[in-house]
């Protein structure tokens, strides 16, 4: 397991967009594997959300000015969109249908935007505003939490 925050959470997003990944590329008669893959991604997401949540975007959000600040309400709106709209309206489409299909590559480009934007944009920043030792300390956190999760 990564020893720093930054790296622990890319681990993840790669993780989670192989899966979605997958998800995407199951055809119609997959359902089984597609729920699942749902049921994943879904365990996947709700941990890596409460991750950056309770530890990693505090701490960032501490960091700077204005910026920081807007890319973290930013990450928790696009994290709320996920949670509270898409995967529920995923997780109640018939699996076996073209609009599962849709919809899970809907999902997966939002957790892609999302990903991309923390790892150009956000991860650079906190690298540069947070010591090496504070990001190992939110990694031993972030293990924690990951264990008491899962």
């Amino acid at each position: 397991m990564p020893d720093n925050a930054i790296d622990m959470l890319k681990e993840d997003h790669k993780k989670v967009l192989g899966l979605l990944d997958q998800l995407v590329r199951s055809s119609d008669g997959a359902v089984k594997t597609r729920q699942d893959l749902l049921k994943q991604i879904e365990n996947e997401l709700a941990v890596h959300t409460k991750l950056e949540e309770k530890i990693f975007y505090p701490a960032f959000k501490e960091t700077n000015g204005k910026e920081h600040r807007k890319m973290y309400f930013e990450a928790t709106e696009e994290h709320r969109a996920v949670e509270k709209l898409v995967l529920p309206d995923l997780k109640k489409t018939e699996p076996g249908s073209e609009k599962f299909s849709g919809r899970a590559k809907v999902l997966k480009e939002l957790v892609e935007h999302h990903a991309e934007e923390e790892e150009a944009d956000m991860f650079p920043a906190a690298k540069k505003a947070m010591k090496k030792e504070q990001l190992e300390e939110l990694a031993v956190k972030m293990k924690e939490l990951k264990q008491s999760l899962m």
